[in-house]
């Protein structure tokens, strides 16, 4: 049992000498008769106390004895070892943890003294514990403190003689370690963290004003990070004109963490040209074996940072990213110049490629094979063979690949992982589109094997990305991997050769993913739609591609049925019966439409798992929710898959994650 009785109700001798003087006392004070009787018990318990104080000197003279008698076949110098021994040593029975004996060393390291009755091991040091010594091991896998002094415990375990075969005698030497504990403490904390911070939106802020009023706001900036870091005895340098570089030692993060960062919020009060408010993007780098490990980790934060919207700050680690902040509406910052760029560097590596395979995520969608139908026609006209790999042609995107497939040049184009990995060479190029995860990607393995890899993708970066990329065009501005194609094809290929179908294909990607032109939708996004529509895409081709038939609809609408609204404008629906996932991604649409319904979430079993959808048309960032469960995805549209089979765990998880997220995040 964990739960301990108070000590003085323990079973002891103790007890049981409290209760005889009780009952002494009782006879003594309540009793008809004389008190002689009373004398007479008083005289016993004082004759049994004697005898329990002579007999527990007896114990302990026996114990040493034995100790003795073990080493017998030893020298006497190993014979003094335990006796004489310049460490604090205490012998305790297992099964009681009541002390046998123990050295003048110990017992002056934890103030106890010699006692009439039996004591544990725990009463004199609360912090220790036993159970290493019953798993086999030989030392204590923490420190133990006693008082203000830190100890290594080490022991083992001997039999105890008696006829039981439950209960050991455990030998244990404590080492003092509080210097080295402290020295070691003292390391960690004062090892240093590197930061760089980024003003960045700085073109955006400035455009436009006077020199006046940029050097006010610039200053009253620099002013808001010099007090912020100043808090915390730091080095701040400014080497460029929105860059930082903050430098201090590890004992101070907790603080920063615990203040949330508020520095983002008040650099966000600074409010420059237009109206456009100041954002700062900050990389933490820690726990690097030298201290350019750890300023290279800070470059990889500030660069996780910028590619998941900015305005947020990153700390990565030997072993992971950690996200704080991020809650502010994305902003289209993308540049023709960007794209005109990637556009040459992924014609240039299509071309000097043996084949092309295009990948997406598991489950593909419309925009996964929408823009795999764009590379393809990349690829062609590069005279380069192009395949889209996926596992199974239905899903999610049946109807569009049987759309594509009346074309004669897509009969062949669709193939397996297995016949992917038979066909690729050491020249072939593997294309990622819609994800950036690997593991998230429709056959893992494929990647794995692959050289040459490209990625296109517009979700937010998350901790596992694909970080060997001989490409990588990363927008989360974007409003899907289709409009970003789009662009690229614009450069790359003559319109009179792109086909009606594939237009159709790039059109439906975004219209999926911008729920109809509704939701991350910017200035670019309708750009692409306009050159899809001189192409030919028909609207009408496209809505009849994301008609559901009548099981599907009434599927939806059943799971719609059961939403209720947890908290601040969220609407959750928890089904135990298995959906497939586009019905439980429109459900989670058609939440959305309720009035007074900000966020949604939908969660229902799905392939051996449970899956969940998030959406939001509010200030609620659903990705950040569903990041907690191993999600991801962008503040309006993020999907998680959770192996657990049970719902209400799944459920109790989300429910979990949407508190956290609230608390972090206060409206």
């Amino acid at each position: 049992m964990k739960t301990k009785l108070p000590r003085f109700l323990r079973p002891s001798m103790r007890m049981y000498f409290i209760l005889l003087i009780i009952f002494a006392a009782l006879t003594f004070f309540f009793g008809d008769t004389n008190h002689i009787l009373a004398i007479a018990e008083a005289a016993v318990i004082l004759l049994l106390a004697i005898y329990t104080r002579a007999e527990s000197r007896r114990r302990a003279e026996r114990l040493a004895k034995y100790i003795e008698s073990v080493t017998v076949n030893i020298d006497t110098a190993a014979q003094d070892s335990l006796t004489l021994s310049p460490l604090p040593v205490v012998i305790f029975s297992t099964k009681t943890c009541n002390i046998l004996w123990s050295n003048t060393l110990f017992r002056n390291a934890t103030g106890d003294r010699e006692r009439l009755f039996e004591v544990r091991v725990t009463d004199v040091v609360p912090d220790f514990f036993s159970d290493w010594l019953q798993e086999g091991k030989t030392e204590c896998p923490r420190t133990i403190a006693v008082g203000d002094r830190k100890f290594k415990v080490y022991g083992s375990l001997s039999r105890s003689g008696g006829a039981r075969t439950d209960d050991f005698l455990a030998t244990t030497y404590w080492v003092d370690v509080t210097d080295y504990d402290h020295t070691r403490s003292e390391y960690f904390l004062s090892r240093p963290v590197f930061t760089i911070i980024l003003l960045d939106n700085y073109e955006e802020i400035i455009k436009g004003i006077s020199e006046r009023d940029k050097s006010a706001l610039l200053s009253d900036i620099d002013a808001k990070i010099s007090v912020w870091t100043g808090e915390h005895d730091g080095y701040l340098c400014k080497y460029d004109r929105d860059r930082y570089l903050y430098i201090f030692e590890e004992r101070y993060l907790n603080d920063i963490l615990d203040d949330k960062f508020r520095i983002l919020d008040n650099v966000r009060e600074c409010v420059g040209a237009g109206g456009v408010h100041a954002t700062l993007s900050i990389g933490i780098g820690k726990d690097g074996s030298t201290p350019s490990e750890s300023a290279r980790f800070a470059s990889l934060a500030i660069e996780m940072a910028l590619t998941r919207g900015g305005d947020q700050a990153v700390i990565k680690n030997h072993f992971n990213f950690e996200f704080f902040g991020g809650n502010s509406a994305e902003t289209e910052k993308r540049t023709k110049v960007k794209s005109r760029v990637m556009a040459n560097a992924l014609g240039e590596l299509i071309a000097d490629s043996s084949r092309v395979f295009v990948m997406g995520h598991r489950s593909a969608d419309f925009d996964t094979v929408g823009a795999a139908a764009g590379l393809c026609r990349i690829a062609a006209s590069k005279g380069v063979k192009a395949n889209i790999v996926m596992a199974r042609e239905g899903g999610l995107a049946a109807q569009l690949i049987a759309h594509l497939k009346k074309s004669p040049e897509y009969e062949d184009v669709f193939i397996t992982p297995q016949d992917a990995m038979i066909a690729a060479d050491s020249r072939s190029l593997l294309v990622i589109v819609d994800t950036s995860r690997p593991e998230e990607t429709e056959f893992p393995d494929l990647l794995a094997s692959m050289t040459r890899v490209a990625v296109i993708d517009h979700h937010r970066r998350a901790a596992t990305y694909i970080d060997n990329a001989t490409l990588n065009f990363h927008e989360p501005y974007a409003s899907s991997a289709s409009e970003l194609v789009t662009e690229v094809l614009q450069y790359l290929v003559d319109q009179r050769t792109i086909l009606r179908v594939e237009a159709d294909a790039l059109l439906a990607g975004i219209v999926l993913d911008t729920k109809t032109f509704s939701i991350r939708t910017g200035s670019r996004t309708f750009d692409a739609a306009a050159f899809l529509r001189r192409l030919g895409a028909d609207t009408i081709d496209v809505k009849m591609l994301m008609q559901s038939d009548f099981a599907t609809a009434m599927s939806r609408y059943e799971l719609v049925h059961g939403a209720r609204i947890y908290r601040d404008g969220t609407a959750l629906v928890s089904s135990d019966k298995s959906v497939s996932r586009i019905i439980i991604a429109q459900a989670a649409d058609e939440l959305l439409n309720i009035a007074g319904v900000t966020a949604s979430f939908v969660l229902s079993p799905n392939d051996g798992g449970i899956f969940i959808s998030g959406r939001s048309i509010g200030s609620v960032n659903v990705q950040l929710v569903l990041e907690k469960l191993g999600g991801g995805g962008n503040q309006s549209i993020a999907g998680c898959r959770l192996e657990s089979a049970d719902v209400r765990d799944a459920e109790a998880r989300l429910l979990s994650a949407i508190d956290e997220y609230f608390s972090e995040n206060p409206t």
